[in-house]
């Protein structure tokens, strides 16, 4: 068994490889992970993507840096709306903050035999005097050197974003590093944006969390959708006893909803003090951190031919406990117009099927999950999906046939029921041997 789930793993990456081939990626680094022991992991697992055909734009953030270089210098500074507000005189020391992370990431870049170049492609403004309060050298982003950047991305190398901007006649103006990733994400028609932070990991047990958000296994939120990050918000956002680092949790997965929303394929969140974070959140199914996405992650669809040895792998593991009945490729092959499976970014990790009987009862069967996905909460979707089929076929009648999950069957609605209630064509292949006993949809 643990050669069929390493095999599985390994088809999982080729799988992703083959989808992100040439895919762009933009990366936010908090300069706190870049200060910490497993920042040069992380470098290294960026030159593995960037080596594996995946273009990469790294947006390093600063603010550790530049409030240790104001601070050597006695220079005033306060945050008002989580902005830096200076005068001019820090300036000169806050770009060169700056510009001091972004070489570090460059030179740990090129330790990895990766090129990389760090640039001034962005073009700002002053934020100005907003409600008689004056942000002084905080700055917005005007425009992004788009066709630079992409010259840069198609010669082979990862462009590097300070977070200073300038704007026409050369002035600098310091801007938010998170709000530069978004940007840069949003005008490259990025496939994807991560966040890579410290703690920057979104679990169940912090947070409320609303019905029909994937959970992993080891309790991380593994995907939202767009409509979902809303609810997320509405549910958690009066929480008197919040924490600093939560507050700024919410705050970014707004940003990743507006980055998604403007056009980014997909968002995550992911913890900077977990080794191999990145390729696990990119390579796998459930990944490793949070996941923000409009749409195409996991849908039900009808079964087709290639799909049949996927759905008997499900399956085997339940056939060999004696929980589900014994079916051949062959049968399968017979039924497959009855088979519905779950899909999960191109991989198939639930099945069930509706058989309509000619006294136009139905039976939903062959109701298999991924263990890996349990937790998920696919199967209630798989029989909710498969009630609304034999509604609209107009079935008289609902009914299952379980040995094991009797309990797990009423909790969705359905009542015990004797053999005699069903069809002649299904009594006849029941046996005292496997004695299934019969659940009926209220």
């Amino acid at each position: 068994m643990a050669t069929v789930q390493k095999a599985e793993s390994i088809r999982n990456v080729m799988r992703y490889l083959q989808k992100f081939k040439n895919a762009l990626v933009v990366i936010y680094i908090d300069d706190k992970i870049i200060n910490s022991p497993l920042y040069s992991s992380h470098i290294k697992d960026i030159a593995l993507l960037h080596q594996a055909g995946l273009q990469v734009v790294i947006i390093p953030g600063a603010r550790s840096r530049i409030d240790q270089v104001l601070s050597a210098e006695k220079i005033k500074w306060e945050f008002n709306k989580n902005i830096r507000v200076t005068t001019d005189e820090a300036m000169p020391l806050i770009k060169m903050a700056a510009f001091d992370v972004s070489n570090i990431v460059m030179t740990t870049l090129a330790a990895n035999n990766i090129t990389a170049i760090i640039g001034n492609w962005v073009r700002s403004r002053a934020k100005g005097v907003i409600n008689g309060y004056d942000y002084g050298t905080a700055g917005e982003i005007d425009k992004l050197e788009v066709n630079s950047i992409r010259s840069v991305l198609n010669n082979g190398f990862i462009p590097i974003f300070p977070c200073i901007g300038w704007n026409a006649v050369g002035h600098p103006y310091n801007i938010s590093s998170i709000l530069l990733a978004e940007q840069v994400a949003v005008n490259l028609k990025a496939d994807k944006l991560f966040f890579i932070m410290e703690n920057g990991g979104l679990k169940k047990s912090d947070f409320k969390v609303p019905e029909g958000v994937a959970v992993s296994s080891s309790g991380e939120l593994a995907a939202m959708d767009i409509h979902q990050v809303d609810d997320f918000i509405d549910l958690n956002s009066d929480s008197i006893n919040r924490n600093t680092s939560e507050i700024n949790l919410l705050s970014l997965l707004r940003t990743a909803q507006d980055a998604c929303n403007n056009g980014v394929a997909r968002t995550h969140i992911v913890d900077g003090n977990v080794d191999g974070v990145l390729p696990c959140e990119i390579f796998s199914d459930l990944g490793s951190g949070t996941m923000i996405y409009t749409n195409n992650y996991g849908k039900i669809r009808p079964m087709v031919q290639t799909d049949i040895p996927t759905v008997l792998g499900i399956m085997r593991p339940f056939m060999e406990n004696g929980k589900l009945l014994k079916r051949s490729e062959k049968e399968i092959e017979v039924q497959m117009n009855d088979f519905i499976v779950y899909e999960l970014d191109g991989g198939v990790h639930a099945c069930a099927s509706l058989h309509v009987y000619p006294d136009n009862q139905a039976e939903i069967a062959a109701v298999a999950v991924d263990e890996n996905f349990a937790h998920m909460g696919i199967g209630p979707k798989l029989i909710t999906n498969l009630i609304e089929r034999a509604t609209k076929l107009k079935c008289k009648s609902i009914f299952i046939m379980t040995t094991q999950s009797a309990d797990w069957f009423e909790t969705l609605g359905f009542v015990p029921d004797t053999i005699e209630s069903l069809p002649e064509e299904r009594r006849k292949i029941w046996t005292k041997e496997h004695n299934s006993k019969v659940y009926r949809l209220k």
